[in-house]
C-alpha cells in the first residue's frame, strides 16, 4: 500500500459541512491502486488540518504525538460510526476514547473581551492545551451526529475500495461523483464479464 500525504482531490463527503467529526474520520482515505492518503501524515498535515477548521492555530508547532493521539480518535470513531451503520453495539474502547476526549476541556465558554469587536464568549484553551480543545471539539460534534436524527443518514460510501462515511441524501450511496462513477463502471464492466446462460 502506498501512503500518501498530501491534499485528496476528493471532495468533503456529503454532510461533512454540518459534522466536522464526518470530515475527521474521512481523513485517511483509502483509493484505487492500493494508494492512501492520510491528512495526518505528518504533525504539519494535522496543524494545516485543524487550522483550517479553526481548531488549532496555524502556527500550534504540532509533534508527531499529537498526529497519533488524532489518527487514534479518528480510529475509535470510525469504529463507533461502522457500528452505527451496521446495526451492532459499540465496544467499549472507542467509547470510553471518545468520552476520555470530552472530558479533557470545561465545557462553560467564557465571557472574553476583544479591543476592536467587543464581548464575545469563548472555551478557555491555552496554547499548550490545543490538542485537548482539538479532540473534545471533535469528539462533542461525533457525539452530536451519532445522537441525532442524521445518523440514521450516516452510511459508508459504496464503492469499493473507498473507506469514507457520508450523510446519504435519497438513494445517493457515495462520498463523491468519482466514487459513483466508478461504483457504476465496475457495475457495466461485470454485466458486460458476465457469461451468458445458454
Amino acid at each position: 500500500m502506498r501512503v500518501m500525504t498530501a491534499e485528496p482531490v476528493l471532495p468533503p463527503a456529503p454532510g461533512a459541512d454540518e459534522y466536522p467529526a464526518l470530515d475527521f474520520v474521512n481523513s485517511a482515505i483509502a483509493l484505487p491502486g492500493g494508494q492512501f492518503i492520510d491528512l495526518f501524515g505528518t504533525p504539519k498535515g494535522a496543524n494545516e488540518w485543524l487550522a483550517e477548521r479553526g481548531l488549532a492555530p496555524a502556527d500550534a508547532g504540532l509533534q508527531e504525538m499529537c498526529t497519533t493521539q488524532l489518527r487514534s480518535l479518528r480510529e475509535h470513531l470510525r469504529a463507533l460510526f461502522s457500528a452505527r451503520v451496521a446495526g451492532l453495539p459499540a465496544l467499549p474502547a472507542p467509547l470510553a476514547a471518545v468520552n476520555d476526549a470530552l472530558r479533557r476541556v470545561p465545557t462553560a465558554a467564557l465571557l472574553q473581551w476583544d479591543e476592536k469587536e467587543g464581548p464575545y464568549r469563548a472555551a478557555p484553551h491555552p496554547i499548550n492545551e490545543v490538542m485537548d480543545h482539538a479532540l473534545a471539539t471533535l469528539a462533542a460534534n461525533a457525539a452530536d451526529l451519532l445522537t441525532s436524527p442524521d445518523a440514521e443518514r450516516l452510511t459508508a460510501c459504496g464503492s469499493t475500495p473507498c473507506n469514507r462515511y457520508l450523510l446519504r441524501h435519497g438513494r445517493r450511496h457515495w462520498c463523491s461523483t468519482r466514487c459513483g462513477d466508478r461504483a457504476r463502471a465496475a457495475r457495466a464492466y461485470a454485466r458486460r464479464t458476465q457469461p451468458k446462460a445458454d
